[in-house]
């Protein structure tokens, strides 16, 4: 049967998307099986060994492979590549019908068969099927990832709005009372605490919007042709009032030939906002904040450097860790939700890029953005 592939173009889209690693010693069983999968993109091993070598740098949805081949045979690779990899898919083809060679592949979890000589209808039914048990896997899996975010998000949002709601409440259930003489100075400083308390429950509210928005989106990112010091410059531009209302001096240099590049707008302004942010928030008044981009032939950076108070050397490599927050003042009270610098990391990785951070206590942080220049 032959599938007429041109009258599914959503159909071959999917498939060429898709690489199955044909292992097996004997090249006619290889090419017996790529002529069977045509459509597919294809990589041929002629063993266990260089399977393994290929799996570490390609990525492979279905790994097809022979039991019986020389250096590493096909159980040998089945449990390796588990071990490494759980989720990859791999289909053993044997020419026994041991029963042996079977319940060790399964104790191994191979996920499917097929037996030699090999039907050619049976191995494209049998790879189409372990396919779309593969998507269903990664869909639930995608549907777990999404659930428990949800409800790690809430669960943090919950504990960081019964602060000041409760003490805005108390303020409030006072005042009916008629507890409280306003010309009492311990009156008016109870005031400005509510007024700052109320001044943040806006803050995470605002931000909370802005999260779900960016975070509870999953997938790759969103790409289309962008200028990266435009998104800096507005990104800077938003936060400009927060840094002078502070006392701290943001400023910004650019050269002039920043190349349009292809983005995901949203994550790259988050990245950008939430390294600004932290740099706002822990340079105190009278500091500075400098914004620099350079441009080479490799890469785009953009380098924001901070007089503030730094991060101790045994704290630097945990702020990158969801929910974690650098505590300097040892307060236990700590504003935000730890969760910028996680994904701001994650946005960057996933343009191909790298976030980097250097500090020193007491003089201040340096934070490289920096992103392939393609």
């Amino acid at each position: 049967m032959k599938l007429n592939l041109e009258s599914q173009p959503q159909l071959q889209q999917e498939m060429e998307g898709r690489t199955i690693l044909i292992v097996d010693d004997e090249s006619v069983i290889r090419d017996l099986c790529a002529r069977a999968l045509k459509g597919y993109r294809i990589i041929q091993a002629e063993d266990g060994e260089q399977a393994l070598s290929i799996l570490d740098h390609e990525r492979v949805d279905v790994v097809l492979a022979d039991v019986m081949m020389p250096r590493v045979n096909g159980l040998d690779l089945l449990k390796k590549v588990k071990e490494k990899t759980p989720n990859q898919v791999v289909v053993i083809m044997t020419g026994y019908a041991d029963k042996d060679v079977i319940l060790r592949a399964l104790k191994a979890d191979a996920d499917d068969f097929i037996s030699k000589p090999i039907n050619l209808l049976q191995l494209k039914t049998t790879i189409d099927k372990v396919l779309e048990k593969k998507t269903l896997k990664e869909e639930l899996l995608h549907l777990k990832r999404l659930d428990k975010l949800k409800s790690e998000f809430l669960g943090l949002v919950s504990h960081k709005l019964k602060t000041p709601i409760t003490a805005i409440s108390l303020f409030i259930q006072n005042l009916s009372r008629g507890f409280g003489d306003p010309n009492d100075p311990t009156y008016q400083q109870t005031l400005a605490l509510i007024l700052d308390e109320s001044k943040y429950l806006g803050y995470l509210i605002k931000d909370l919007l802005f999260y779900s928005e960016v975070i509870l989106r999953e997938g790759p990112p969103e790409l289309s042709p962008c200028n990266l010091r435009d998104i800096t410059q507005s990104v800077a531009g938003d936060l400009h009032y927060s840094a002078l209302n502070k006392g701290v001096a943001l400023t910004s240099v650019f050269e002039d030939d920043f190349p349009e590049m292809a983005l995901d707008r949203k994550r790259i302004s988050f990245a950008l906002r939430a390294v600004l942010e932290n740099a706002i928030k822990f340079t105190p008044t009278g500091g500075t904040i400098n914004l620099i981009g350079e441009v080479t032939n490799k890469a785009v950076r953009l380098i924001i450097q901070d007089t503030g108070q730094g991060i101790p050397a045994d704290e630097l490599p945990k702020v990158f860790e969801k929910f974690y927050q650098v505590d300097p003042d040892h307060t236990g009270q700590i504003r935000g939700f730890g969760l910028g610098l996680f994904y701001a990391r994650q946005f960057i990785n996933s343009h191909g890029g790298r976030l980097l951070l250097e500090s020193t206590p007491d003089e201040g942080t340096v934070a490289t953005i920096e992103l392939p220049n393609s």
